[in-house]
């Protein structure tokens, strides 16, 4: 038996040392993907005992010719329609490796399914019809391999019997496909002439082809290189959420998640980005079980933390020893496009990177694959359904990012648009953005801006006072205290400011997010949007001479920055009531925490005469 053929028996032998390697197979409907899974099932004895009898007993009773194929159509409808529509994943063995292979579908309305199959795979094989020759999709494949990060691409030009194993045409669809890869910057690792259906080249090379010199299939992919296991990677923790305990003076907060890649012991120093918040972790937590000192990647786990801080869920904890996310609003990514609308410049989407949601604007289209003619096109304004593109995004914070060549699962994202997933793809760069979208918003709103006659000093003068936009911020700790509740000393001081003859408005924020309350905008979709509208309309209040107030519960410095451009020419001043809060450009209450509203009230005012917001003689 041929040296790449394993045994059952030997293969049981060696499972405590042969490693595991994912990889996918791709290529056009029809062209043969599940024959050559079955053929390499079948001479790797890799079936279960008796399903190729099976199948072949199937056959005979039904009267049809066995097929390879048919040991994969375990699924009714892809029987019927004789197409493959979701993925499937199998195992094969050699002595070198357990190989899972994921049969990916080749129709082009199972796309969506093929690409969620192939995420997982650390190579792949495309599969070409020697007789059709290279077809819409097996380009389009090729392509999102490539925008899934798969490097180690092999091309196997099958069904060569039925061209009579002519080398002319092997190298004729070898020199087409290869000039379009290049094209999309990806370079093959191997073309394999081969026969699915006859056994050519699979698991033994074959005596009908002797003018190919290469390595057979299994010889080549034994020859692959692994992925570096995820262990082994940096440490990256997207936090998923924070829970808080109250019970029995119990004041620990544990930061929830599932560990990605990399691994982190009790007392190692992290970081949590784009925060840049620093502590060290103290104890690491599990439902039920032993606590640990050590936990690695592959785990849901929580951790809590020496000194206490205040993340929020989406942000990633990393180990501070080694290297770290990239942070920005604008990166560069390929993106494959689903939704039934095109994506368009200046509209508002959504992406999900590992437990982060954020806004996202698509800023710059460099080139599109056209799905109806597969034309590269870089003048594209749009990109269309089923499209593949290479893009840059842009942001309305400043998330942390991994490029999906260094770790994958921080690098890969997908795109939402009113609740529907409809693009997906991976970062391939971060891009140094000389302006962010609200910098750019913002100046074409003041060019545009229509001013009054009346400057908003004359108005402010009016009412003794000065235009101000007043931020009341605090974290859960302190909006426990009913006298320390941003919303109501925020209500109060509007009270206590208006019966003393000012111009002066609140507003919650809440009120601009369809009814929610603050706490819940604090971890939903459209706190961005709401912060967004509250400072739109700070603008307008504060260019009317008047005091606008409102409340933010943990305002970061990120969204204090989009505030200060949007209310800009006009300033913020932002009022805290966290005890640790430590930023020197915001006002704290943290020596007045034990006293009544009615002394914040006035140590806020104070503040205000300091800023020249109330006149000296006010209190």
């Amino acid at each position: 038996m041929h040296k790449q053929k394993l045994s059952n028996d030997n293969a049981n032998s060696q499972l405590s040392t042969v490693e595991d390697m994912n990889i996918v197979i791709v290529g056009h409907v029809d062209h043969g993907k599940s024959t050559v899974i079955g053929r390499l099932l079948a001479d790797t004895g890799s079936l279960p005992q008796g399903k190729l009898e099976q199948v072949r007993a199937n056959c005979k009773r039904n009267a049809k010719p066995f097929e390879y194929a048919f040991l994969l159509d375990a699924l009714k409808d892809e029987q019927a329609q004789g197409i493959t529509i979701d993925t499937a994943r199998c195992f094969f063995k050699t002595a070198k490796r357990h190989y899972i292979i994921i049969d990916a579908p080749g129709h082009i309305e199972f796309l969506k399914n093929m690409i969620t199959g192939a995420a997982r795979a650390e190579a792949a094989l495309l599969v070409i019809d020697a007789k059709e020759g290279v077809r819409e999709n097996s380009r389009r494949h090729g392509f999102m391999l490539s925008l899934l990060g798969i490097s180690q691409i092999v091309v196997l030009i099958n069904k060569m019997d039925l061209v009579d194993y002519d080398q002319t045409v092997f190298e004729r669809i070898k020199e087409e496909y290869h000039q379009f890869l290049q094209q999309i910057k990806v370079e093959p690792l191997e073309f394999i002439p081969i026969s699915a259906r006859e056994g050519d080249n699979l698991a033994f090379p074959s005596d009908k082809m002797k003018w190919y010199q290469g390595p057979f299939v299994l010889e080549f992919i034994d020859e692959l290189k692994k992925e570096k296991q995820k262990e082994e990677q940096p440490f990256r923790f997207p936090v998923q959420d924070i829970y808080k305990f109250t019970e029995d003076n119990d004041d620990r907060r544990i930061f929830a998640g599932t560990v990605e890649t990399g691994k982190i012991r009790a007392g190692d120093e992290v970081i949590f980005l784009p925060s840049q918040k620093r502590a060290v972790i103290d104890s690491i937590e599990g439902f039920n079980e032993p606590q640990k000192s050590e936990i690695q990647a592959g785990y849901a786990t929580g951790f809590t933390l020496k000194t206490q801080i205040y993340v929020k869920p989406g942000e990633i904890m990393c180990r501070v020893s080694e290297p770290l996310p990239k942070i920005g609003t604008s990166f560069k990514a390929n993106i494959f496009w689903m939704g039934k609308h095109p994506m368009i410049t200046g509209k508002k989407y959504k992406i999900k990177l590992v437990t982060n949601r954020a806004t996202v604007y698509l800023q710059k289209i460099e080139r599109v694959l056209d799905a109806s003619d597969l034309a590269s096109e870089t003048q594209k304004g749009q990109i269309d359904r089923h499209d593949v593109a290479e893009c840059i995004l842009q942001t309305l914070k400043p998330i942390a990012f991994d490029l999906s060549r260094e770790i994958a699962a921080t690098g890969r994202l997908v795109i939402i648009d009113n609740y529907e997933i409809v693009g997906g793809g991976i970062i391939t760069d971060s891009v140094e953005s000389n302006a962010s979208f609200i910098a750019e918003h913002v100046n074409r709103r003041e060019i545009a801006w229509e001013k009054s006659n009346i400057p908003a000093l004359t108005r402010a003068a009016r009412f003794n006072q000065r235009p101000k936009f007043i931020v009341i911020t605090g974290t859960e700790n302190e909006r426990e205290q009913s006298a320390l509740n941003p919303t109501q000393l925020g209500k109060a001081l509007e009270e206590d400011l208006f019966q003393s003859g000012h111009s002066v408005y609140y507003l919650s924020i809440a009120n601009l997010a369809g009814g929610l309350s603050a706490d819940v905008i604090n971890t939903e979709d459209d706190r961005e949007e709401s912060i967004r509208r509250i400072g739109e309309l700070a603008r307008i209040f504060t260019d009317a001479g008047q005091i606008f107030i409102t409340d933010i519960p943990a305002l970061d410095d990120f969204e204090l920055e989009m505030l200060k451009a949007l209310n800009a020419p006009n300033e913020v001043l932002v009022i805290s009531l966290d005890i640790d809060e430590s930023r020197q450009e915001i006002f704290t209450l943290n020596n007045r925490l034990n006293n009544d509203r009615s002394d914040l009230l006035q140590a806020i005012k104070q503040i205000l005469i300091q800023k020249d917001v109330l006149p000296e003689y006010y209190i």
